[in-house]
């Protein structure tokens, strides 16, 4: 890790990081062409994702968590649970409170997308580079990993 001030290398880490945001924008547009023309909207992917990681959830921890209002978020529950993809229950500990969690059919969904969007990008990893750019890509993305997971 250099951390001397370096003009030259200064530039060439700002186009790096550049150049990585753009092709992580292009190849999220890619896989997102990849997915079901009848797929959720953007803010009903963030509610659908939430929901999945942290279910069962009352509407007012998720509207924290995703940093939305609770009156619109309401408006995409209730059009979630119209099309089937989000269920309500009674909260065990406080009978006052609703929980809300995915239904097995949205569950279902989730996971036929991401296969799709799997197999398309391993279709490409396969089709278009060789061996030692498979492996050049592995350990570009340990780079990656490590500063996202920072």
């Amino acid at each position: 890790m250099n951390t001397s001030p370096d003009p030259a290398h200064d530039a060439f880490a700002f186009q790096l990081a550049e150049d990585l945001r753009t092709i992580s924008g292009r190849l999220k547009r890619r896989l997102r062409e990849q997915a079901d023309p009848g797929d959720f909207t953007a803010s009903q992917k963030t509610v659908l994702l939430r929901l999945e990681k942290d279910e069962p959830i009352t509407l007012s921890q998720l509207a924290r968590s995703i940093g939305m209002r609770s009156q619109s978020l309401g408006e995409i529950i209730v059009a979630l649970e119209g099309a089937g993809q989000v269920q309500r229950a009674p909260d065990p500990n406080d009978g006052r409170q609703t929980l809300l969690s995915l239904t097995e059919t949205c569950r279902h969904r989730i996971q036929e997308g991401r296969a799709t969007r799997q197999d398309w990008l391993y279709r490409q990893i396969l089709g278009s580079l060789s061996g030692s750019e498979q492996q050049q890509l592995a350990n570009a993305l340990t780079l990656v990993r490590r500063l996202v997971e920072r």
